[in-house]
């Protein structure tokens, strides 16, 4: 049952990753929803932070509050940057949100079944 369990985590958290940004673009970027799905996908360098740490990979690990790029202050500057008017800015505030909900969606999978 455990390893059912950690496939679809799994599963769950990369097409979080990858099928929902491209949800999301094509709904609300229709004219260059493929640029936006690019530019939401490349979001995804902010778990460069994980590298800072030792180990690098903790699958019982809440990335949200322990990175740096995945703190709160890093979030709230995320959630600021959705109201910078630049389209571009805003797409990448989008990426770097769903990425968060995405990893916190992880804590919640850990806190129920870790």
């Amino acid at each position: 049952m455990q390893d059912f369990l950690f496939i679809l985590q799994l599963v769950i958290h990369y097409s979080f990753h990858f099928i929902f940004p491209g949800l999301v673009a094509r709904i609300f970027f229709r004219k260059n929803w493929i640029i936006a799905w690019v530019i939401m996908v490349a979001t995804m360098i902010v778990d460069l932070d994980h590298l800072i740490v030792d180990p690098i990979f903790d699958p019982n690990r809440c990335s949200i509050g322990f990175h740096p790029l995945h703190s709160y202050y890093a979030i709230t500057i995320y959630l600021l940057m959705f109201f910078v008017p630049n389209i571009y800015v805003k797409i990448m505030a989008v990426g770097l949100l769903l990425h968060m909900f995405t990893d916190f969606q992880d804590c919640l999978w850990i806190s129920f079944f870790g």
